[in-house]
């Protein structure tokens, strides 16, 4: 039997979605370990940020449903959906304020990363920009952070439950394919021109901020030559 459907996500929206979820899960391990892999918890960090740059751009210039105008989530938007008088396709309003959450969460977290420290041997790419006292301020507002992520993470993953088994609408299956079964206008726009500029912007956010570009630092003096008696 043939059903309708329509394309809602695009490639790139979905290739972004779950590679953040498996950087983000990798940023999380890396760092509750720590040890030798404190330096892979920094090299994830700077890959998220290329990826974050990305979904920046990719809301402007990408297809229908991944563009941020189309499921800005305006004070008007919430009450229509609360009182169910709220029809659209892609993030429901609750849904969109949870998307905006956590791509602002994750751009400070790892903002705050890259000027981070541990006290021992792990410092942040971009360290030497901010000096000692200032990057242990910065240090304490990205542990903070983190648990606001966890939670932010907890309600996402509930309210896909929610809907799967209480509303009967699955969210990830049009994350993994694209489309969408129902009556609906399918997604245009973020060709690939539009997906060059999101990727080049990508690479430049991923260039600065791994510090590649700081002037490397001076080298340690000589050792002093004890005089030979």
């Amino acid at each position: 039997m043939n059903r309708e459907k329509f394309r809602l996500w695009d490639l790139p929206t979905r290739l972004f979605h779950w590679t953040l979820v498996v950087a983000v899960v990798a940023a999380i391990v890396s760092g509750q370990l720590g040890g030798n892999l404190i330096d892979w918890h920094g090299r994830i960090g700077v890959f998220i940020v290329g990826l974050l740059a990305f979904r920046l751009v990719w809301g402007v210039v990408g297809s229908t449903y991944a563009r941020f105008p189309q499921f800005l989530p305006t004070p008007g938007k919430i009450r229509a959906y609360l009182r169910g008088q709220w029809a659209g396709e892609g993030h429901n309003p609750l849904g969109a304020l949870s998307v905006f959450g956590l791509l602002a969460l994750l751009t400070a977290q790892v903002g705050s990363g890259l000027f981070a420290n541990d006290d021992i041997t792990f410092v942040g790419p971009l360290f030497d920009l901010v000096g000692k006292n200032l990057s242990n301020r910065l240090t304490g507002i990205h542990y903070l952070i983190s648990n606001a992520i966890y939670a932010l993470i907890a309600l996402h993953v509930a309210a896909i439950a929610f809907y799967g088994h209480v509303r009967k609408r699955n969210l990830v299956r049009p994350m993994l394919t694209g489309w969408k079964e129902g009556t609906g206008e399918s997604a245009t726009g973020g060709g690939a021109l539009a997906l060059i500029l999101a990727l080049a912007l990508a690479g430049a956010a991923v260039y600065g901020a791994s510090g590649a570009w700081l002037p490397a630092p001076p080298p340690p003096p000589p050792a002093a030559e004890t005089p030979n008696w």
